[in-house]
């Protein structure tokens, strides 16, 4: 079956659950309101695409090509960012809720967070340089052996990172928050 090619569509409230997703290339569309939750994106393509609101909590990634897209206010709870096609993988999320997700031993430089949630997410050996996490939520999530040099944490909370076992040269943090940085040795600090 021939791959097919999608450009500048807007696809508005489906249901990929009970509508079977058409795998193929898909450039310059929007997705909105969309439920790819458990949906097998396996393979398929997505450049400069935007996705508003959608639910893709525990959609397959398995060589799932993402590029230049940009996802808002959407539910992506336990996606394996690592199961993607790592050429060209860039993305940013607003207002997203990305707990339990994984983007293990991936390059994502320059990856824009804002206003997002992401609770016990997995960052283990990310390349995270020059990343901003604005206003991010990082209860539990895991930092191990993982680049973020030049990455912003000035306005993220709730993170906790080993100096020792990750790279944060040049990286950005405010004064209440470097207090993340001190969680292992279980010291206590007042004001």
């Amino acid at each position: 079956m021939k791959p097919t090619y999608t450009e500048d569509q807007t696809f508005t409230g489906i249901n990929f659950q009970k509508t079977p997703f058409t795998k193929g290339e898909y450039e310059n569309c929007s997705f909105i309101n969309c439920d790819f939750s458990n949906t097998d994106l396996s393979e398929a393509i997505f450049i400069d695409c935007k996705f508003t609101s959608c639910n893709l909590s525990l959609a397959k990634l398995a060589k799932t090509a993402i590029r230049d897209c940009k996802f808002k206010e959407c539910k992506m709870l336990g996606l394996r960012f690592e199961n993607c096609n790592e050429f060209g993988l860039s993305f940013s999320f607003e207002n997203c809720n990305l707990s339990h997700a994984s983007f293990y031993k991936i390059k994502i430089k320059n990856t824009h967070f804002k206003n997002s949630q992401l609770h016990e997410t997995d960052f283990t050996e990310c390349d995270l340089t020059g990343s901003a996490l604005d206003n991010c939520d990082l209860a539990r999530a895991t930092f191990d052996n993982t680049n973020l040099e030049k990455t912003n944490f000035t306005t993220a909370f709730n993170y906790s990172i080993d100096p020792e076992i990750n790279r944060i040269k040049k990286a950005k943090f405010s004064v209440p928050g470097v207090l993340g940085l001190l969680n292992k040795y279980d010291i206590v600090i007042e004001n």
